[in-house]
């Protein structure tokens, strides 16, 4: 377990290095500048506001610079929030993403793991059908359709949650559901996969042959080997659910750090959107690693793979 802690660190830095590269490079071929909204300047006054960002340096000097403060973890400071550097931001605004993307992977999970298990083990009856046309709802229904219809029910109509705010708990409800049942429809799915799969296997007609009660077999021996696909798919799910949270931040008026990517992007504030993009890439590899940790405790023979 060190070793493979040890070689995803080692090959975590490369992979850093590109994606920090590809999106500097990025940044530098993007039309327009960070102050090219701003209301006119005088040439001598936007001189000195490009030599105080480094903004007048070569490319070369200023990709040096942008890697030097990386590694420092310093990711400078913000072009469109005047007095607050990226990582400042980031500190305030993550918390909020990383609450969203917990109740939206709990949604998630408690929602499709269920149905994929059920759908499994009632396999080529109508009832089937039902629960996985059901679960693909979450695919059918992208979330800026989803997010309004659940305001408009719930909140209009019904009264029972408020339609934006992130202050009080019932506000997290809906924006949880509207992200977490996209992810929900891919958990059933392989959660069904699986669950038929382990079902067929040969340790399992020997636990119904000694006389197990099928509830015995499918909590006790069918269930844990059946949900690794569900464990391998989180790790990308977590990272989705935290980094494409944006859609549902901007619907519901959450300060997460989604909302602040996207606005970076179209303000060309070049150093939010390298900082957001880094620390979203370190977040994935780590996310990444835990399911993979989480894999070997599920499954002691990939260990020794």
């Amino acid at each position: 377990m060190h070793l493979l802690i040890f070689r995803r660190l080692l090959q975590a830095i490369p992979t850093l290095w590109v994606i920090a590269t590809a999106t500097f490079i990025l940044m530098q071929l993007t039309p327009g500048g960070p102050f090219d909204t701003e209301k006119d300047v005088p040439e001598e006054v936007q001189a000195l506001i490009n030599a105080h960002y480094g903004l007048d340096l070569p490319m070369h000097e200023q990709y040096l610079r942008f890697l030097g403060q990386r590694l420092r973890g310093d990711f400078g400071p913000s072009y469109k929030y005047a007095g607050w550097d990226v990582d400042e931001i980031i500190a305030q605004s993550f918390p909020v993403s990383l609450e969203l993307g917990f109740y939206a992977l709990l949604v998630a999970i408690a929602i499709g793991t269920p149905i994929g298990v059920l759908a499994a083990l009632r396999h080529n009856r109508p009832s089937e059908s039902a629960l996985m046309g059901f679960a693909m709802l979450g695919i059918c229904l992208p979330a800026f359709v989803l997010g309004p219809l659940l305001i408009m029910v719930f909140s209009m109509q019904l009264g029972w949650f408020n339609p934006f705010g992130w202050n009080t708990p019932s506000d997290r409800v809906l924006p949880a559901i509207t992200l977490g049942l996209f992810y929900a429809a891919y958990i059933a799915r392989l959660a069904r996969s699986g669950m038929l799969d382990v079902m067929r296997l040969d340790y399992i007609r020997t636990a119904r042959a000694k006389g197990l009660a099928e509830k015995a077999v499918v909590l006790r021996h069918a269930l844990r080997t059946a949900l690794y696909p569900v464990v391998a798919y989180l790790g990308p799910a977590v990272a989705g659910l935290i980094s494409g949270s944006f859609v549902v931040e901007t619907i519901f008026f959450i300060p997460g750090l989604g909302s602040f990517f996207v606005n970076s992007a179209f303000n060309r504030d070049s150093t939010m959107v390298m900082g957001t993009v880094l620390f979203y890439a370190v977040l994935i590899l780590f996310f990444n690693l835990l399911v993979d940790l989480i894999q070997m405790w599920m499954n002691p023979r990939t260990r020794h793979d």
